[in-house]
């Protein structure tokens, strides 16, 4: 695994949307930002990319073409990680899936929020119902 890094403390935020959009659709792992101080205590955003090697360069020209920056940095990282699948449950509100990640004696599930999000809409009802229901649901299944 690969880091990439950016310290910016000269472009508008309103673009870190879309360079978050943009490097993700280019196979980035994951994308965060982080709040710094500059030089002469100016804020700052570090821009952090994490993504596979042979992502890296694409990666990197998205950032100094998207961004203010004058450079990059990168470093090699590990990351460990628990086998994901998704589960289907149902609801009043409609199908939610659930991200179900699991190993190493850790088993934890997650709704997936667009799938809550579009059911709490259409059903007009909260977001948090939505996913306490599909977690209700879910404890019923019989997942080890």
């Amino acid at each position: 695994m690969k880091v990439i890094e950016t310290n910016i403390d000269d472009m508008s935020g309103e673009f870190l949307g879309y360079l978050m959009e943009r490097l993700l659709k280019h196979n980035a792992l994951d994308v965060w930002y982080t709040p710094i101080y500059m030089k002469k205590n100016r804020p700052g955003i570090k821009v952090s990319v994490l993504c596979h090697p042979q992502d890296q360069e694409k990666l990197e020209d998205i950032l100094l073409k998207e961004t203010t920056t004058l450079g990059v940095r990168s470093y090699s990282t590990f990351r460990r990680t628990l086998q994901r699948r998704w589960v289907r449950v149902s609801t009043r509100y409609g199908d939610v899936r659930i991200k179900v990640a699991y190993g190493e004696g850790v088993l934890k599930a997650s709704p997936e929020y667009e799938d809550c999000r579009l059911a709490a809409t259409t059903g007009g009802v909260p977001l948090k119902e939505v996913y306490d229901e599909a977690m209700r649901e879910f404890s019923k299944l019989d997942i080890e």
